[in-house]
């Protein structure tokens, strides 16, 4: 009795194991035939391609990125816009790869694992990025070419002598502005990798004078307007007159020499170096030490190439074009004068 018993069971287990072997079998053939088939929720890049087979899927994801990458990219600052398309970025997008990342995915967990969730129609949920590269140096030449276009350079503010040297007008202080180029290029090659279609603003910073409306008067705490027209010196403190001298200048074929220049050298009781000039006669090239024959009296302020402001005994010529390119001041103004003027002070000959 026990011996049928036995055997009755034996043979129970031998048919159950041939029936396990023979499913688990069909399942191994089962999973091997949807080796390259896509799980369902599986997307690349955006592309829902769950369900499809590998070739299926790859042509699937090249029609839709090959529609999507003829959408333009807009660089947006203001009313402007520049257009940039991907393909002329010389985006290159790696689809293959992005299918093989797609099908090993669907490939995760063990053989009941997938099975059972292809029989259930479970979905996998797993996104695929895109996988492309662009010219970065395609992007940085447009974005230079953007910037170009925008950027705006900050002007300092300025003084600019009236006609006839009478006076100084402030030329007020400007910012300006410039392209964040590194954040554009990082900004429009992430929307350019995303296929087209998308806006990007411009980042912008502002770009500052060195010397605002406000502070120009602590850049020229002293300034000198000469009006060879009038005949006067104009001296400036933080851009405001302070004071009006009369004066002599260079006479015809002489003139004192116009321009923009600074005070480069001071003396007091200076000697006077007489030009190599025909008109100094047998004085050229000489040097008269203070004294009576020296015309050069009290104080010496030059500015250029042997031309400066210099007192003189000739009283009488104060007011006209009379001087050999220097001009000239009465002792008690050039003296007064001298104290107020550092070196390096600007000094316009109108």
């Amino acid at each position: 009795m026990h011996r049928r018993i036995w055997v009755a069971l034996g043979v129970v287990l031998a048919v159950g194991g041939l029936a396990v072997t023979a499913g688990g079998a069909s399942a191994y053939f089962w999973d091997a035939s949807r080796a390259d088939v896509i799980a369902q929720g599986v997307t690349v890049a955006g592309v829902d391609v769950g369900g499809l087979r590998r070739a299926e899927a790859e042509a699937a994801v090249r029609r839709a990125l090959t529609a999507r990458l003829r959408e333009p990219v807009s660089v947006v600052y203001e009313s402007r816009r520049f257009t940039l398309r991907p393909t002329t970025a010389g985006i290159r997008v790696d689809v293959a790869r992005m299918i093989d990342d797609a099908v090993t995915a669907s490939r995760s967990g063990n053989l009941a694992h997938r099975v059972v969730r292809d029989l259930r129609g479970e979905r996998l949920e797993a996104q695929v990025p895109l996988q492309a590269s662009l010219s970065r140096p395609y992007v940085a030449s447009f974005v230079r070419r953007v910037s170009q276009l925008i950027d705006r350079p900050a002007h300092d503010a300025r003084v600019e002598p009236k006609p006839f040297a009478t006076g100084l007008r402030v030329i007020p202080s400007r910012a300006g502005l410039a392209v964040k180029r590194p954040a554009l290029e990082r900004a429009l090659a992430g929307a350019l990798l995303q296929g087209g279609g998308e806006t990007v603003d411009v980042p912008t910073r502002a770009v500052f004078p060195r010397w605002w409306t406000t502070t120009l008067a602590r850049r020229y705490s002293t300034y000198i307007l000469v009006s060879r027209e009038t005949y006067t010196l104009r001296l400036y403190k933080n851009l405001k007159l302070v004071k009006t001298y009369p004066i002599a200048v260079g006479r015809a074929g002489l003139e004192t020499p116009a321009g923009q220049y600074e005070i480069d050298d001071k003396q007091i009781n200076p000697s006077w170096h007489v030009p190599n000039s025909p008109w100094a006669g047998a004085l050229a090239g000489r040097v008269i030490p203070p004294g009576p024959d020296d015309p050069i009296k009290s104080r010496w302020m030059g500015f250029y190439n042997g031309a400066g402001i210099h007192g003189t005994t000739e009283d009488w010529s104060i007011g006209t074009a009379a001087s050999h390119g220097c001009i000239r001041m009465h002792i008690w103004d050039v003296e007064d004068l001298y104290d107020r003027v550092p070196l390096h002070t600007p000094i316009y000959v109108g």
